[in-house]
C-alpha cells in the first residue's frame, strides 16, 4: 500500500520546546498539557540534535537558534553557518583581505572614526565578541586611530545579568588598544530587547531608540558601561540585561562617540532578522519614514553579513552567507505542489524567509501562499498566549479548505516566552500552544491529513540555572537565577497520523537524527522523492 493522503502533511513547529527529563525549571514538563502528553505516549517519536554541528554551528557547545534551524529544515542538508562562516573568514583573514573592509579601514584611517556596533556577547547567536575583538586589534594594525563601539546588551542567549563581564573583557581590550595617538572607546549601549534590535518592523521605536543613542548621542550619559549597568540595576530591582535602558557614555558632557559624516560603521552580528532594521536606517533614503532620524550621516556601512540575499541587505557586507540551494519549498514548487505557510511576525520570516534558503520571495506566487498574523507589541510575559489563537483559527479553516498539500505553521510561544525567564509565564505559553494542537490535529483528521509535531531547538525545559547536582542556581540575594538562553536540548519530532498510510510507513529509528532530516521526510510523505543532497529520511515506506 502507497502513501497517499487525502488532506494535507502539516509541519507544526513548536518554537523552543525542547526535551529534558528533570522537570525542575522546565515549562513544557510542568504544563497542563494534554494533547501533547497524548502525543508523547501514543504516537511515534524521535529525537532531534537541533544545535551545534548539526544545524552547521562550530561545536557542540554551540546552542541552535530558530534560524539555522529553519534553515536546517528547509534546506534537508547541513550548510556552515553565521557564526562558523565568520571565524573561518577571520583565521584565514579572508574578511580582512575583502575589498569592503578595506574600503571602510581606508575612510576610517584618512581621519574619520570606525564604528562597531553589535550584540556584545559570546553567545554566538547573533554575534560574538571574539569576532569584535579580532576586528578591533586588525583595525589598529591597519592604521585606525579613533574607534567607537556600540554595545547591545544580551541576558538572553548568555546569563541574564551576565553583562559586565563582557563589558570588562572589552573595557581591557580597549584599554590595551589605547595611547597617546589611539582612542578606543565604548560610546553607547543598552539592552536588546530596549534599542536596536527589533525584527519584521514589529516595534521601529526599538530601532528609533537605538539611533538615537547611537549615531546622535542623544540619551542618559553616563561616565562608562559599567556605570550606567550598575546604575539601572540599582534603579530597577531585579531588570536583567535584555532589558537595561539606553545610555550614552560622555566626557565633560558631551557624548564621545557620535556617528558623523565621513566615518565607517560595522554591524558586526552576523544574523540577519534583528540586523535589517537598523540597516535600513542607516542605508535608505529621503523616502525612509519609519521615524524621524533627525539627520543621516554620510558614512561607509557593512554588515557581517548579506542579512536578506534577495533584498540585497545591506548593500555591503565582510562575508558572505551560506549559498543555500535546493530546498524542500524549491523542489515542491518543482513539483508543482501548493505549499502554504503561517505564524506571526514574530516568527514569520522563519517559515518564509529561513524556511526557503534566506530568500524572501516565493519560488511559485501562484502555488505558494504566506500568511502572517500581526504580532502584539506587548512584552511577551504579559500576554504569553501570544497569537496562538488567531494563527490556528486560519490555519485550521485553511486545512478544511484542503486546497495546500503541504503546510507548514510556527508557534513561537515557547521561544519568545522562554526568553523573558519567567517560568510562570513559559509554563502558559506551552499550555496555549497545547490548546492549539488540540484545535489543528481535530481540522487534520477530519480532512484525513497527518502531521510531523517538531521544535527548532529547546529553551521552554530549561528556564533556571542549575547547579551541578540538578539544583537552581541563585545570585547573592537568593534569587533564582532565570536561563533565558537557548539549551543545548533535542527537540521532539512526532508523527501524528491516523490514516491508514500509517500503515504504509514506518519511523526508523537512530540516535543521529537532526533537524535537516525532515525535508527527505517530509518528500516521502507528500509522494516527492527526495533530493539526493539531502540527508536521510526517518522513515521507509513498507
Amino acid at each position: 500500500m502507497g502513501i497517499s493522503y487525502q488532506g494535507p502533511v502539516v509541519l507544526i513547529i513548536m518554537d523552543g520546546v525542547g526535551l529534558k527529563d528533570t522537570a525542575v525549571g522546565n515549562a513544557v514538563k510542568l504544563a497542563n498539557k494534554p494533547t501533547l502528553d497524548r502525543l508523547f505516549s501514543d504516537y511515534p517519536l524521535v529525537s532531534l540534535k537541533a544545535h551545534g554541528t548539526a544545524v552547521g554551528l562550530p561545536s557542540e557547545d554551540d546552542m541552535g537558534n530558530s534560524e539555522v534551524g529553519h534553515n536546517a529544515i528547509g534546506a534537508g542538508q547541513i550548510y556552515s553557518q553565521g557564526a562558523k562562516l565568520v571565524s573561518e573568514s577571520i583565521s584565514t583573514r579572508a574578511l580582512y583581505d575583502s575589498a569592503v573592509w578595506k574600503e571602510l579601514i581606508s575612510g576610517a584611517a584618512s581621519g574619520g572614526t570606525l564604528h562597531f556596533m553589535g550584540l556584545l556577547s559570546d553567545g554566538n547567536v547573533h554575534s560574538h565578541i571574539n569576532h569584535l575583538l579580532a576586528m578591533l586589534d586588525e583595525a589598529k594594525a591597519e592604521g585606525v586611530k579613533k574607534a567607537r563601539v556600540h554595545i547591545l546588551l544580551d541576558g538572553r542567549d548568555v546569563g541574564e545579568t551576565s553583562a559586565l563581564q563582557y563589558v570588562g573583557q572589552l573595557e581591557d581590550k580597549l584599554a590595551s588598544l589605547s595611547d597617546a595617538t589611539h582612542d578606543f572607546r565604548i560610546a553607547s549601549g543598552g539592552g536588546r530587547m530596549k534599542i536596536t534590535m527589533d525584527r519584521y518592523g514589529a516595534n521601529w521605536s526599538m530601532v528609533e531608540a537605538g539611533w538615537k543613542l547611537h549615531v546622535l548621542g542623544e540619551g542618559r550619559q553616563f561616565a562608562s558601561a559599567a556605570q550606567a549597568i550598575e546604575t539601572y540595576r540599582a534603579e530597577i530591582p531585579g531588570v536583567i540585561d535584555q532589558d537595561l535602558p539606553g545610555f550614552v557614555i560622555a566626557e565633560d558632557g558631551k557624548p564621545v562617540g557620535e556617528i558623523e559624516d565621513g566615518d565607517s560603521v560595522i554591524l558586526f552580528n552576523f544574523r540577519g532578522d534583528r540586523a535589517i532594521e537598523i540597516t535600513a536606517a542607516f542605508e535608505s533614503d529621503a523616502s525612509f519614514d519609519k521615524f524621524d532620524r533627525v539627520r543621516v550621516p554620510s558614512v561607509l556601512y557593512a554588515g557581517m553579513l548579506e542579512y536578506d540575499g534577495d533584498l540585497h541587505v545591506p548593500k555591503k557586507y565582510l562575508v558572505s552567507p551560506p549559498l543555500i540551494r535546493n530546498t524542500l519549498g524549491e523542489k515542491l514548487a518543482d513539483e508543482k505542489i501548493p505549499q502554504l505557510a503561517i505564524s506571526e511576525t514574530q516568527k514569520f520570516g522563519h517559515v518564509t524567509y529561513f524556511f526557503n534558503g534566506n530568500r524572501s520571495s516565493k519560488f511559485n506566487d501562484e502555488l505558494e501562499e504566506y500568511i502572517e498574523i500581526p504580532s502584539d507589541v506587548v512584552p511577551f510575559e504579559q500576554r504569553p498566549w501570544m497569537k496562538s489563537a488567531e494563527i490556528t483559527d486560519v490555519l485550521c479553516q485553511k486545512v478544511k479548505e484542503n486546497h495546500y498539500p503541504f503546510m507548514r505553521v510556527n508557534f513561537p510561544n515557547g521561544d519568545m516566552v522562554g526568553h523573558t525567564g519567567v517560568l510562570e509565564s513559559t509554563i502558559i505559553g506551552v499550555e496555549s500552544v497545547d490548546i492549539a494542537l488540540k484545535r489543528l490535529l481535530a481540522a487534520i483528521d477530519s480532512v484525513g491529513g497527518m502531521a510531523i509535531i517538531t521544535a527548532d531547538h529547546g529553551n521552554a525545559e530549561e528556564m533556571y540555572e542549575l547547579t551541578k547536582t540538578g539544583e537552581i542556581a541563585r545570585d547573592k540575594t537568593g534569587r533564582a537565577k532565570a536561563k533565558t538562553s537557548h539549551t543545548l536540548n533535542p527537540v521532539p519530532c512526532i508523527f501524528y497520523d491516523n490514516t491508514p498510510n500509517k500503515d504504509a510507513y514506518e519511523v526508523i529509528p537512530a540516535a543521529d537524527y537532526g533537524l535537516s532530516n525532515l525535508a527527505s521526510t517530509i518528500a516521502i510523505l507528500l509522494k516527492v522523492e527526495p533530493r539526493e543532497c539531502w540527508n536521510r529520511p526517518i522513515i521507509r515506506e513498507k
